[in-house]
């Protein structure tokens, strides 16, 4: 179940950013205990160490709460989880925006490309 991993950005942020993913879906719910740092070192093919760190950073940005001797849940604060879901947006739509800009396009293009899109019904 390992996964493949870019060199461009470091191995416990991808990590990271997959739970936050899970989050955002609502498949991770507020208060959901997260798998131990050796079960998720186990799921992802990493060393547990850079489980460690994923938590710890996760825990720095009051994503979820170590609760000692329970394990790591995510944090009960739905405000967090909309922060959280805000900033992935912004960051995915600054990314498909920068790519549309490589190429050349205008905005009016790039929004008669997003409606098209939209319109065509594709699946999310």
């Amino acid at each position: 179940m390992a996964k493949n991993y870019s060199s461009s950005k470091p191995i416990y942020m991808q990590i990271a950013e997959q739970v936050f993913k899970q989050v955002v879906r609502g498949e991770l719910k507020q208060g959901d205990k997260l798998p131990s740092v050796r079960e998720m070192a186990i799921q992802t093919g990493v060393n547990p160490n850079t489980i460690q760190r994923t938590y710890s950073e996760m825990e720095r940005m009051g994503i979820v709460e170590t609760r000692r001797g329970q394990g790591t849940f995510l944090a009960e604060n739905n405000q967090i989880i909309l922060d959280l879901k805000e900033k992935m947006k912004n960051e995915a739509t600054e990314e498909y925006v920068n790519q549309l800009k490589e190429l050349g396009l205008t905005q009016a293009e790039m929004l008669e490309g997003l409606e098209a899109f939209l319109k065509k019904g594709n699946p999310e």
